[in-house]
């Protein structure tokens, strides 16, 4: 197995974002590979600041064997109305399950708030991965140029009570 798809073998945490993750988060959305060539101006001036840590539930995992808990990955999600706005994985453990741990603790986080179901409008290169963890496609979010000149596909998780 290569070290990208090779599954996760140190101990993962997931915790809130705090001010401090601020620019790591920014760091992280800013340097993903998915936003690379054309997608590139989606995300070049994106700002993951203090103030979005704070007006959502937003959660970061990081590497709990590593001094001050290298982020390998982070989501954001929003009560009202129900979305995950944000999930992103940090290119150099993509494909060893950081992305379905992080799906898995939205999940229950939305379900502890009292959420049934949530929308996800998801990133092209994506579309895959939210398949492949149990989200049902719903429909295209169109173009918004200039902030986003391509349509995009339209996702919906469907939380069960536990």
């Amino acid at each position: 197995m290569s070290p990208r798809t090779s599954p996760i073998s140190r101990r993962v945490t997931i915790r809130r974002a705090v001010e401090r993750d601020a620019k790591r988060l920014t760091r992280l959305v800013r340097g993903s590979g998915a936003y690379q060539g054309k997608y590139a101006a989606a995300v070049a001036g994106y700002r993951v600041g203090p103030d979005y840590i704070e007006a959502h539930r937003t959660f970061v995992a990081v590497d709990a064997d590593e001094h001050g808990g290298r982020v390998l990955g982070f989501y954001s999600l929003v009560l009202e109305p129900p979305e995950l706005d944000l999930l992103f994985v940090a290119d150099e453990v993509q494909g060893r399950g950081i992305g379905r741990l992080l799906v898995e603790h939205m999940q229950s986080e939305a379900r502890a708030a009292g959420i049934d179901r949530l929308k996800v409008v998801s990133h092209l290169p994506a579309e895959d991965f939210y398949h492949r963890v149990g989200a049902v496609r719903t429909g295209t979010a169109l173009a918004n140029p200039p902030a986003v000149p391509w349509d995009r596909p339209e996702f919906e998780f469907r939380i069960p009570p536990r």
